[in-house]
């Protein structure tokens, strides 16, 4: 068992790493707390990437066009895609991807609350696209320059992908703001319905993040919650406007002395309640994950059974 001195040591050497900006490999030393908050938090991102693929892949067969079906189903295969990186990542540090997906299952592990609203028409597709994955990209950028390899690395290509799909839901959204008057009101619906949301995707407020000081002194993070949300209303502002939509938020403005956006109040409550499980789709998101794992069990079992077979036959021929 490693001394208390030599423990102290290992944490000054470790710390001076990542104040140098040395990546972490799984091989390295690492504090059980660095490698605790990484499980929870790539784990969380993989369940949200993979949950995330349900909203939309409930409208992929009710596409209005070939052209915008192919997209979207593109994008959801996408969103597979990173859900996978994110589980590998996740296991070189000695996490197990069934009890992952398991604790996502039993409620015990969360994932991003944004995917627990409905989407209710086309426009929401437009609307995930443009607010979803524009706060997403505002999160993930800074984690390609996390302190932990696996998990920087994972992020170059998902942050890359992230991106087209922002711009297919622009492009969607706006498509539908200059159409007909029934088009641009389902526009605004989906901007009103999934505004509020998206703001709350960034994370409770600095105050009130019992993680976010630890996770930036590791780098894991290297901005605060209320700094990204920041940076996404500023951003996304303009992008409204442009496009002759208005943004629900009547206490919005803009502050030539910060120059900054000030925006209203967050409804924090209905936060915590979607969190909690408590949200319109919280049920019925998990319900299809578990019922997707027990329906697919029979695949997974034939596939080690001939796995098994297969080398089972190899080593006879070796032999």
């Amino acid at each position: 068992m490693e001394k208390a001195q030599d423990i102290l040591e290992l944490e000054r050497r470790f710390q001076e790493k990542i104040d140098n900006d040395i990546r972490i490999e799984p091989n390295d030393w690492m504090p059980d707390a660095y490698r605790k908050t990484l499980i929870r938090q790539i784990s969380q991102h993989a369940h949200s990437e993979i949950v995330g693929m349900l909203p939309e892949g409930n409208w992929i067969t009710r596409a209005p066009n070939l052209r915008r079906k192919a997209v979207l189903l593109a994008k959801v295969q996408d969103e597979a895609g990173h859900g996978l990186y994110l589980y590998s990542a996740c296991e070189t540090l000695g996490a197990d991807r069934e009890e992952t997906i398991d604790d996502l299952h039993s409620g015990k592990a969360k994932y991003s609350s944004i995917f627990n609203y409905p989407t209710l028409s086309w426009a929401d597709m437009g609307a995930i696209g443009w607010l979803v994955d524009g706060a997403a990209i505002m999160n993930q950028v800074p984690l390609c320059r996390c302190s932990y390899g696996p998990y920087a690395r994972a992020m170059v290509r998902v942050c890359k992908e992230e991106s087209f799909h922002q711009r297919q839901g622009f492009e969607i959204i706006s498509k539908l703001a200059q159409g007909s008057p029934e088009q641009k009101e389902m526009a605004q619906d989906a901007l009103n319905r999934f505004w509020w949301p998206s703001l709350m995707m960034f994370g409770p407020s600095d105050d009130d993040s019992p993680n976010s000081a630890q996770s930036m002194k590791w780098k894991i993070k290297r901005n605060s919650n209320d700094e990204l949300r920041q940076l996404f209303v500023d951003v996304t502002v303009p992008q409204a406007e442009m496009i002759g939509l208005k943004i629900p938020d009547n206490d919005l403005k803009w502050n030539e002395a910060t120059q900054h956006y000030e925006f209203g109040e967050i409804d924090w409550t209905e936060f915590w309640e979607v969190v909690k499980g408590n949200g319109p789709c919280n049920y019925e998101r998990v319900e299809t994950r578990r019922k997707a794992k027990e329906n697919g069990e029979w695949v997974r079992a034939a596939a080690v059974a001939y796995a098994e077979k297969k080398k089972n036959k190899e080593l006879a021929v070796e032999a």
